[in-house]
């Protein structure tokens, strides 16, 4: 019996940042499709609502949330090197990867799977939920299944308005990915770690998967198609990272366009959470979303809802930097500046965040 269960599905975006995850750290898992009976007998008991990737540990622990995931096995498994850097700049950097991964990058994943590859996630969707059905059986199933996460677009802020920033920005973040990886094997070097596994999510399960945006890949940024597949097979176990906490000055195109694009949106929806929480207590229950915010993404303005789980990875992101001595403050406040992101020295949200029960909550 494997050590860790990893409950998920190929065409899942956050269950290929896990799953390339603990490939590359080499524990025992086993990886279950998240059928709808594992949905109702071990997800919906143990989570409280429909996720996935979803983990069972060693002692029947259920954990969720792909930095939970990591987190948990790291301290379990005790195995070196760690997966993330050590140095506080590359940790820094490392965190910022993972806000952009995670809730940045969805943005063109979404859009390009459902303006471009519908018609195939449907059937995938069945397929993962009803393998016993017929094909047609299971596109119907995976219609229905789906229809949820292309109801997603509005929020995130996919429309006929920004869908040209929206094709624009990727492809220039392809074009610089691929000039990176022309000098390092991965983000911060020659051997993977946490940055890698947070771009590999929407990288992996929908941009290179997913047939027109996996074309789109190949075609734009082979180098990239190739780091996906490797990163995703848990390779780069050795090798060193970039030598005096340096981040590889390659990859300042993509920190740039983050400052550029998703910071200016996490502080208008840090200024609608701060007006919700002002009112709220200790341990409530944080809603999806705060409302609206208008946004740029190449370009091009729209308007998303002001989604609150962002907040929680840019509060990682800040704390990694509270912890900092004078020293590396100064070293991460060069760097920041270097790339347009001097504000996250300073800037913090007016009441903490918490994970409890799945939930995030006032602290």
């Amino acid at each position: 019996m494997s050590d860790y269960t990893l409950y998920g599905a190929e065409v899942s975006y956050y269950t290929g940042k896990s799953r390339a995850y603990l490939r590359w750290r080499g524990v025992d898992f086993e990886e279950v499709a998240a059928t709808q009976d594992v949905y109702r007998d071990v997800i919906l008991p143990g989570v409280g609502w429909p996720v996935i990737p979803v983990m069972k540990g060693p002692g029947g622990e259920i954990v969720q949330d792909t930095a939970d995931i990591l987190d948990f096995v790291e301290a379990e498994s005790g195995l070196l090197p760690p997966a993330l850097p050590e140095g506080p700049v590359q940790r820094l950097a490392s965190l910022l990867l993972q806000l952009f991964g995670d809730e940045w990058l969805v943005i063109p994943a979404m859009h390009y799977r459902w303006n471009y590859n519908e018609d195939w996630a449907y059937g995938e969707f069945g397929r993962m939920s009803a393998p016993e059905l017929s094909r047609q059986e299971q596109y119907e199933r995976g219609k229905k299944n789906g229809a949820r996460f292309k109801g997603a677009l509005p929020v995130l802020g996919v429309s006929e308005a920004t869908i040209p920033g929206i094709e624009g920005t990727y492809e220039a973040f392809l074009r610089d990915f691929e000039a990176h990886l022309g000098s390092f094997d991965f983000v911060l070097g020659d051997r993977a770690s946490f940055g890698d596994f947070a771009l590999n999510g929407p990288l992996y399960a929908h941009l290179l998967r997913d047939p027109e945006s996996g074309r789109l890949m190949e075609k734009l940024a082979p180098k990239v198609a190739d780091y996906v597949r490797r990163v995703q097979a848990g390779e780069g176990k050795t090798g060193e990272l970039a030598p005096d906490d340096n981040v590889p000055e390659t990859l300042a195109p993509l920190f740039k366009r983050q400052m550029r694009e998703q910071l200016p949106m996490i502080v208008r929806t840090a200024a609608l959470f701060e007006a919700w929480a002002a009112t709220e207590s200790s341990g409530t229950n944080l809603p999806r979303g705060f409302g609206q915010v208008e946004f740029d993404i190449g370009g091009f303005e729209g308007e998303c809802v002001a989604r609150s789980f962002p907040l929680w990875r840019l509060q990682a992101v800040t704390d990694v930097i509270d912890k900092m001595n004078a020293a590396e403050k100064a070293s991460a406040a060069s760097w920041l500046d270097s790339v347009g992101g001097a504000p996250l020295m300073e800037f913090r949200l007016s009441q903490r965040l918490k994970r409890e029960d799945s939930r995030l909550r006032l602290s």
